[in-house]
């Protein structure tokens, strides 16, 4: 098991972590409450932005308390597949466990983990958290996300949300407004194109379109799922506002200028957005911390966010990329007990603070309050917040991850030209109806779009 360097850690940290840092960097609120003396824990959790920050508060945690977390980080693909292992083994490897909305479904609906209210009848999750559309919540039932007759799964420790970056720079020379609507947002990208600017990118690649979709579906008013909340997971893909999304998302590909469309993967959007040579793009808040970089970057102090926008008549709505701290089944009682407490303590407004300074994601909508927004570093925790409350997640089934892979493959083959709007989700909404029936949901699905 890899063990963090933590020598190297608490050097970065120094004068912020610890005790010091909780009770005298943010005065505003009362300290607090000291955590209770647990058996030390190991935890599985993948490598990423934001990992950086969440080690640093570890620490911090260690530093307070005495309580010991001994952490096994790895790459995106191998913490899914330690998480896997260790959950269906007889006694699992790892006593708290992070996972993204994109397993969530999957380990929920396998039974393998345990509610907070089994371990602890009293947790009430604080109201500032953000419950990224309620799925932190499962009904077993219906086997769907759910608040109000599901159960609270776990705790969030990453608020990842997409939000619109911009040049704020260019904003300001062209005297341009920071766009509300979608059909705003495509005036200031026809605008800002030119032969040394693309106005905007979309992230369209084979593999993940349907992350990018999304913001337009669901701010369209648009889904997948009839109203897979109830359980009726009828499939609407290939609806008429559907229809209207995705031909206004081509229509701003088009505006945008990339020559290249159907190729823009998020590794190299985000590239794009670091050396300058896109004045939009929707992607992960998580992405932040390059844009101020000046050793990685040419925009230091250029780039800003904001509230991805909403269709005419519209919501706004944004994808959510959050993970949650979780406990398993196949663990002892007190490591189970041992991994709610820390994330009890991760989760209070001071602690939620210090993670932001050590650059994470926040998971509180509560922090407009604080002293952080008037530091322009910080600059982004406004979208963040904002995105926060509107997120929304379209991987409801645990068959989220096949049904992403026809979704993206149908909506490229329509940005490449292979295939019109309407026979693109058309094509979509057969395939992904077809697995969702053999997967045993109460299903059905829309007439073709003609």
């Amino acid at each position: 098991m890899a063990n963090i360097n933590r020598r190297e850690l608490l050097g970065q940290a120094t004068g912020m972590a610890g005790a010091a840092l909780v009770t005298t960097a943010f005065p505003s609120r009362a300290r607090a409450q000291s955590a209770a003396k647990v058996a030390p824990i190991t935890m599985v959790i993948n490598q990423s932005p934001w990992f950086a920050g969440f080690s640093r508060l570890v620490d911090a945690y260690t530093t307070e308390t005495g309580n010991r977390i001994e952490l096994d980080v790895n790459p995106y693909p191998g913490a899914l597949e330690k998480v896997r292992n260790s959950l269906r083994a007889t006694a699992g490897q790892y006593d708290l466990l992070a996972i993204d909305i994109n397993w969530m479904v999957e380990m929920f609906a396998g039974g393998f983990l345990m509610p907070v209210a089994d371990l602890d009848p009293s947790f009430k999750l604080d109201p500032a958290t953000s419950t990224f559309g309620d799925t932190i919540f499962w009904n077993s039932d219906l086997r769907t996300f759910d608040r109000a007759n599901g159960k609270l799964m776990g705790v969030p420790i990453n608020g990842n949300v997409d939000v619109l970056y911009y040049r704020k720079d260019l904003y300001e020379k062209h005297g341009l407004k920071v766009p509300e609507t979608w059909d705003q947002l495509l005036e200031n990208v026809t605008k800002l194109t030119d032969k040394g600017m693309y106005g905007f990118v979309h992230w369209d690649d084979r593999g993940s379109m349907l992350y990018d979709f999304v913001n337009y579906m669901f701010s369209f008013g648009g889904d997948i799922f009839a109203k897979a909340s109830a359980g009726d997971f009828s499939i609407v893909l290939n609806s008429p506002t559907n229809l209207k999304a995705l031909q206004f998302y081509l229509k701003l590909g088009e505006a945008g200028g990339y020559p290249n469309p159907g190729s823009m993967s998020q590794a190299t959007m985000i590239q794009l957005l670091v050396s300058g040579k896109t004045a939009h793009a929707i992607t992960v808040v998580g992405a932040w911390a390059q844009f101020d970089d000046p050793e990685k970057s040419a925009v230091v102090g250029k780039m800003d966010a904001t509230l991805i926008p909403r269709a005419e008549g519209g919501q706004h709505a944004s994808r959510a990329g959050h993970w949650i701290g979780v406990t398993a089944r196949n663990v002892p009682r007190e490591k189970q007990l041992a991994a709610l407490e820390f994330l009890k303590w991760i989760s209070t407004y001071e602690h939620q603070l210090a993670y932001t300074r050590f650059g994470a994601v926040p998971v509180r909508t509560d922090l407009a309050d604080s002293d952080l927004f008037k530091e322009p570093k910080f600059r982004f925790l406004k979208a963040q917040v904002e995105n926060s409350k509107v997120a929304r997640v379209f991987a409801v089934v645990p068959e989220a991850a096949q049904m992403t892979t026809i979704i993206s493959l149908r909506l490229n083959e329509c940005v490449l030209g292979k295939a019109k709007p309407a026979e693109a989700l058309n094509l979509a909404a057969a395939e992904v109806y077809a697995l969702i029936e053999k997967a045993g949901h109460k299903t059905g699905r829309l007439p073709d779009l003609q």
